[in-house]
């Protein structure tokens, strides 16, 4: 897979959407940053089919030298990729772009996380997976309206067992420094660590 991938025309079945039409092609340029290739060329195809003009990469080198290169309007990065941090990139878009519309997607949904990709410049922050009308409705919101409520909020339970899993990644996984930093019983951890995650 090529780091950066040549940009994908929109196609011509579905058109642009209400939002897009009637911008020219450099207006609509998106760039997708994300190591995970079968969800970042699904996502490529559905924001195609939505009138944006994609280009991909997979990685905080290749993402960093396409924002330089070919600027874009619009920007979907992934916190987490294989070389380092996706919030690299967004500073990157900010400095070659200062008014690019940019959202982090992230495995893991935590406020700090969230904060942190808002104070890079993102204007908004998904959880991974995002489906395509999500991020499509988070890439144009309006910038000067609050953003809507989400139509299906992770639950708390669900919040709770994303914090934990993030810690203890952080962690390297090591049960008993989570458990010290979470201030948890490691029996109580370790409880939590064998379910699967809450559904919603």
């Amino acid at each position: 897979m090529n780091a950066i991938d040549r940009p994908i025309r929109p196609a011509a079945a579905d058109g642009p959407s209400a939002a897009l039409r009637g911008l020219p092609e450099g207006e609509r340029t998106l760039l997708i940053v994300d190591d995970d290739a079968p969800l970042c060329q699904r996502l490529a195809r559905a924001m195609e089919r939505r009138g944006f003009v994609v280009a991909t990469a997979d990685s905080v080198a290749a993402g960093t030298a396409a924002a330089t290169e070919r600027p874009p309007a619009f920007a979907v990065v992934d916190m987490r990729l294989g070389d380092g941090r996706g919030l690299d990139v967004v500073t990157a878009l900010r400095q070659a772009r200062p008014g690019a519309r940019i959202v982090m997607l992230t495995g893991y949904g935590n406020i700090a996380t969230a904060v942190a990709a808002v104070k890079a410049g993102a204007i908004d922050y998904l959880p991974k997976p995002a489906d395509a009308d999500a991020v499509e409705r988070a890439l144009l919101a309006q910038e000067d309206g609050a953003p809507e409520p989400p139509e299906d909020p992770m639950s708390a339970d669900r919040v709770r067992w994303e914090h934990i899993q993030r810690v203890f990644e952080l962690c390297e996984r090591n049960v008993s420094e989570t458990a010290r930093r979470l201030k948890m019983h490691r029996r109580t951890l370790q409880r939590i660590l064998g379910k699967h995650a809450p559904r919603s």
